[in-house]
């Protein structure tokens, strides 16, 4: 049974704060996580513990980022959870998960994201990969539908390449408004990433994948002619083998990836951007 139903926190707008309560779902999240005792867990945004508690009763400890002053003391003075967990009161967008880490402990990330900044947070951890062996997050259904989706999809953008090109993306569950305080006004659900081990297909710089997918998809009604014409030729394009009157959501990830391996050898045509 959740134990925080009785503590009247306000939920605060602007941490964007939906909290959990329902008993049923929160068990059903934390048996997808699945944490183990020894294992390096982390959990962004703890909130009122609704994730926390079933977790340490599992793991044993847990480090928690917990942006908000009042919620970070609570849980500093909460009379099960405050000696098993390591509380760091930090912005989880600015906070560097690296310093958790070591070889034989890689990070194990949780948590119900405010959904005002998933987006940016999923691209601030996603720079930790090596160091982490799954993420599992709570996101708008929406979120994860993009993260999930393939080409040829209104979905398919930027966060479908980024995240797909560096994990394994797995939709696990879709939640209701019901299940939080205050209910949200969008379904939610979780997701589940693993970082690739290894990529198969490398991109010699991230940075100029990203770089590709924000021309593309800044105006995704356009053609990939239009979009990419700072970038790279309409013959260029056909050299590898890309159609330039198709639309950005019609290419595939090593469509990509191609593009941002020319880009990168190719330095002079992208400093016009």
């Amino acid at each position: 049974m959740s134990k925080n139903s009785h503590l009247g926190h306000q939920a605060k707008k602007r941490f964007g704060q939906n909290f959990l309560h329902n008993d049923a779902v929160i068990s059903d999240i934390v048996d997808a996580i699945n944490p183990e005792p020894n294992e390096n867990l982390v959990e962004i945004g703890p909130g009122l513990g609704a994730l926390t508690e079933p977790v340490v009763e599992r793991a044993g400890e847990l480090s928690v980022v917990e942006l908000d002053r009042d919620l970070a003391h609570r849980l500093r003075h909460h009379p099960f959870l405050a000696p098993k967990l390591t509380i760091y009161e930090e912005d989880a967008l600015k906070f560097d998960f690296s310093k958790l880490a070591s070889e034989d402990r890689p990070l194990r990330i949780f948590g119900n994201l405010p959904y005002n900044i998933s987006t940016p947070l999923i691209f601030h951890l996603l720079t930790f990969k090596d160091k982490v062996k799954d993420m599992h997050f709570m996101l708008q259904k929406e979120v994860v539908q993009r993260m999930a989706s393939g080409p040829d999809c209104k979905s398919f953008g930027r966060l479908s390449i980024m995240t797909q090109y560096q994990c394994q993306v797995i939709p696990v569950m879709e939640i209701g408004p019901e299940a939080f305080k205050p209910a949200p006004k969008v379904d939610s659900a979780i997701v589940r990433l693993v970082p690739h081990k290894v990529i198969k297909n490398p991109v010699k710089d991230i940075k100029a994948l990203n770089q590709v997918c924000l021309a593309a998809f800044n105006q995704r009604r356009k053609t990939i002619r239009n979009s990419f014409k700072k970038l790279i030729s309409v013959e260029q394009l056909q050299s590898l083998d890309i159609n330039p009157g198709l639309r950005p959501e019609n290419l595939g990830l090593n469509d990509f990836i191609k593009l941002a391996n020319f880009i990168t050898d190719n330095p002079v045509i992208a400093d016009n951007d």
